[in-house]
């Protein structure tokens, strides 16, 4: 796995370098360093330690929320170029594109059963991303092959897509750090507390409605379904409506995941799902595709309630 990583930084590395030397941007400074940073954090992460990452997190939100990184020039190729070759190559790229899924979901399901001296090849608690990371350097040289390309442009559009998202392209890291504190500070046992203290623990719906409300809204906050996840089923799933009301722990639980991500579809903390997408579409709302989504999560919202109401609790 270190080597995908040491791939990711070497990639926000020559991102930095490209960045910092950008003479159209007059914060060039900033985004170079700010893209440095997070590659050392891909390369040495290991080496740094708890404390020195930690610093490293701070400064990249100083550089992030303070405005100091700009947005590069760094353009796309000229129209005319990219419609030339897209008669030229037309659809057959498409199926390059699928490379990554394909040896991803090959390699969790054979690569297990590939082994070196009686020792697997590849690490199976990490099979999953280490498959798909071979996925995306298969991807890569086969379209390099195909178009014929310089090595230039992945690289440039590698740094075009990155200044377009910003900041926010460290949101996932960030949520899955913040989970992980929020499951050693026992946030889950603070969250029953609060829920004895102002809700009835003798009627079964307003605790169902406290936990599918408290998945989506605490991923609104954190921006990630899964970090939500283990704080609301610790706190109210678990103890009250499956050990107090004798619930399906499989049929709460799954929705109870499905009701967070009703909270994903409304928060800019989600930013790969909510804010990218607009930066790479460049809309000029940034929450665009939020206002789109908020009818639709809070309909499945209030039918994930239902659901669990009526499907979790066997007779």
């Amino acid at each position: 796995m270190s080597v995908a990583y040491d791939l990711a930084g070497l990639m926000f590395a020559a991102i930095a370098w490209r960045s910092a030397r950008d003479a159209g941007n007059p914060r060039r400074l900033g985004a170079g360093l700010f893209w440095a940073l997070l590659a050392l954090s891909f390369l040495a992460g290991d080496y740094l330690g708890d404390f020195g990452n930690g610093i490293l997190v701070l400064a990249l939100g100083v550089l992030g929320g303070f405005g100091l990184m700009g947005r590069g020039t760094e353009a796309e190729a000229p129209r005319a170029e990219r419609e030339a070759q897209a008669r030229r190559w037309g659809y057959w790229l498409f199926p390059v594109l699928f490379l990554p899924p394909v040896i991803a979901l090959a390699g969790t399901i054979w690569g297990p059963a590939l082994t070196w001296n009686g020792q697997p090849l590849v690490d199976p608690r990490q099979g999953t991303l280490i498959w798909l990371a071979l996925g995306i350097v298969a991807v890569l040289a086969a379209t390099a092959l195909y178009t014929r390309q310089r090595l230039a442009a992945p690289l440039r559009d590698a740094r075009r897509l990155a200044e377009l998202v910003g900041w926010a392209i460290i949101l996932p890291q960030v949520l899955a750090a913040l989970g992980g504190i929020f499951a050693l500070a026992k946030v889950g046992d603070a969250v029953a507390a609060l829920v004895g203290q102002y809700l009835t623990l003798d009627h079964r719906f307003p605790l169902v409605c406290a936990y599918t409300g408290g998945m989506a809204l605490l991923t609104i906050l954190m921006g990630n379904a899964f970090a939500a996840f283990p704080v609301m089923t610790s706190g109210i799933a678990l103890p009250l409506l499956v050990g107090r009301f004798g619930g399906d722990p499989a049929v709460i639980s799954a929705i109870g995941m499905l009701s967070g991500f009703c909270g994903t579809l409304m928060t800019p903390m989600a930013a790969n799902f909510n804010i990218v997408p607009a930066a790479l579409l460049e809309l000029p709302d940034r929450n665009a595709v939020i206002r789109a989504q908020v009818p639709t999560a809070l309909l499945v919202l209030v039918a994930n309630t239902l659901l669990i109401q009526i499907l979790g609790f066997p007779k």
